[in-house]
């Protein structure tokens, strides 16, 4: 008979779905799904306008943060981090500006690279990748919402 080892980790466990909050662009409450085969993290976001400030390049958009709801629109601003390829899970690759923002999820604050694209399409607003889970938090991907519901500021 074979013994098991048991594993233990410091990362707090969430589900295949959360809540979370991106506190500097204003959006108190995103449903996100996490999605460990997707290596990058993306948030819906359209009219996309590039600008300068400061010498440095931004990047004007709007969000609808609620899933297949257009009613709230969140109007954000923040600073270009980079400009990357990134291939879908249907294969096409895109070029996309990606911004770095702070997350708040399960009583952690952390920065995360997200890129910016039009998910309306999708069943979730905003994608958290495996680089944005990665040395936080393990995934249960038999549970949902572990984090609970953040509070809204409406």
């Amino acid at each position: 008979m074979s013994k098991r080892k048991i594993i233990t980790s410091p990362n707090k466990i969430i589900g295949w779905r959360e809540w979370l909050t991106l506190p500097s662009l204003g959006i108190d409450q995103i449903k996100a799904k996490v999605d460990t085969g997707a290596r990058s993290s993306a948030l819906h976001a359209i009219k996309i306008t590039r600008f300068e400030r400061d010498g440095e390049l931004w990047v004007r958009f709007f969000v609808h943060p609620e899933q297949r709801k257009s009613t709230k629109t969140v109007a954000c601003e923040a600073r270009v981090h980079d400009e990357r390829q990134v291939k879908s899970s249907v294969g096409h690759t895109q070029n996309r500006v990606v911004i770095r923002e702070r997350v708040e999820l399960l009583g952690e604050s952390f920065y995360i690279d997200l890129t910016l694209t039009n998910r309306d399409a999708m069943g979730f607003r905003m994608l958290l990748g495996r680089e944005a889970v990665r040395r936080r938090f393990l995934v249960d991907p038999g549970s949902s919402y572990l984090a609970g519901r953040p509070r809204s500021n409406d």
